[in-house]
């Protein structure tokens, strides 16, 4: 018998359910991209709103928390990002709010820290999400890192650079090469041209008003990343732009994306009250440290520790949402758990390598991908969501299905 017969309750506390979550479609971070004349927080903003919106029984004066994330706090990403972007939605002037910043773990964090004062009966509902506009704000904008991280040695001078920390897992691993680096990046634009021609993609995307460069207003409904009909022959003798004769080339690494998401979590009880329907409840979530040189394999040692709080096992997970900021980084989480690169229920729609990865906003576009993917796969009980993050760290959220014939038994 699996263990995962009888679970362990998520949170030691109230269950928390994700209702519905949302993101606008992603765009090239460029002076020609889809949000070159966008604000970051009106990307937010739109977000919110359109939660809001697909949620009519939740009056705005429920909403008791909004917790918005950017890696880079400054500009229009700045400004207390959750307060300032639940005002501009519209939301009561009671309704507090408050920023976040773990990097690319930082949607999921505000997902996690909202959940957990859900379950000890802080607060009944909240909004969380993330926004980054790499295109406004590139990585590393304004960052001052202490001389001492060199000079001590606390961490090598390529911990800060995150193209290097994937070629160091190349390194680490010569098995994991550049050849099946390819072949799962060129498996993932196949994967997420497939899920959009099927209608799996857009339901989830909240179109914005865009300005282009001349000042003409038009609406922003698809991705902007996406490279259908790549292969493996195209991609194979691209520039290594991070070290001479490397492996790690823009046809297996993310794309620089601009782009938000925001989400709805309640407690159970208040989901049944409003009428509100759950696509997953949170199990257990689990962060870790890791060597910032091998910034990439941070998901394990954070899967490890979300499964043990479950009470799971790998083999328990029947979906995984595993964010590709590099297909090696990805590669390196399947072979520490023994999972084949092209294992079906791994990024079925694709991943950050065709879809892009606005940094801090991605840990909840995992989760709406794996929302849909539990309402299409009742037999599956249990998926994940995980994500590494710069100087060295994971995370990871379990989820449980409500469309599992065990899920009553479980919440009863």
């Amino acid at each position: 018998m699996s263990r995962s017969a009888v679970p362990r309750r998520s949170t030691h506390g109230r269950g928390v359910v994700f209702v519905d979550g949302v993101r606008t479609p992603f765009g090239k971070a460029r002076p020609d991209g889809l949000y070159a004349g966008t604000r970051a927080d009106d990307l937010a903003v739109a977000c919110l709103r359109e939660v809001l919106r697909r949620n009519p029984t939740l009056a705005p004066e429920r909403v008791e928390e909004v917790a918005m994330a950017a890696a880079t706090q400054s500009g229009d990403q700045g400004l207390v990002l959750g307060r300032s972007t639940a005002l501009l939605a519209g939301l009561p002037v009671t309704t507090p709010g408050y920023a976040i910043d773990r990097w690319c773990a930082g949607a999921l964090t505000a997902v996690t820290t909202t959940a957990a004062s859900i379950a000890v009966g802080a607060l009944d509902v909240a909004l969380a999400g993330g926004v980054e506009h790499m295109g406004h704000h590139p990585l590393g904008q304004g960052l001052d890192p202490n001389p001492r991280f060199l000079t001590e040695r606390i961490v090598p001078p390529d911990a800060l650079d995150m193209g290097r920390t994937a070629e160091a897992l190349h390194d680490r691993f010569p098995h994991l090469t550049k050849e099946r680096a390819d072949a799962y990046a060129v498996a993932s634009q196949q994967k997420f041209a497939r899920a959009v021609a099927e209608g799996r993609v857009e339901p989830d995307l909240v179109p914005v008003a865009v300005r282009d460069a001349e000042g003409a207003w038009g609406l922003a409904t698809r991705d902007e990343l996406a490279r259908p009909g790549t292969t493996v022959e195209q991609i194979a003798h691209l520039r290594t732009p991070f070290r001479p004769h490397g492996r790690v080339t823009a046809g297996n690494a993310s794309p620089l994306t601009d782009g938000a998401t925001a989400c709805l979590l309640t407690a159970e009880e208040t989901a049944a009250d409003l009428g509100l329907a759950p696509r997953m409840r949170l199990v257990s979530f689990g962060f870790a440290g890791v060597e910032p040189s091998v910034m990439g394999l941070g998901p394990v040692p954070s899967t490890e520790k979300a499964l043990r709080t479950a009470g799971l096992g790998i083999d328990d997970i029947g979906l995984f949402e595993l964010n590709e900021a590099f297909a090696v980084q990805v590669l390196s989480f399947l072979d520490a758990f023994g999972i084949a690169d092209d294992d079906p229920r791994v990024n079925r729609y694709g991943g950050a390598i065709a879809i892009g990865h606005p940094l801090a906003a991605s840990g909840v576009r995992l989760m709406i991908q794996l929302a849909r993917q539990f309402a299409e796969h009742p037999e599956v009980r249990y998926g994940l969501t995980a994500l590494c993050v710069g100087l060295g760290q994971g995370g990871t959220v379990v989820w449980e299905n409500p469309h599992h014939s065990d899920y009553e038994m479980a919440v009863a």
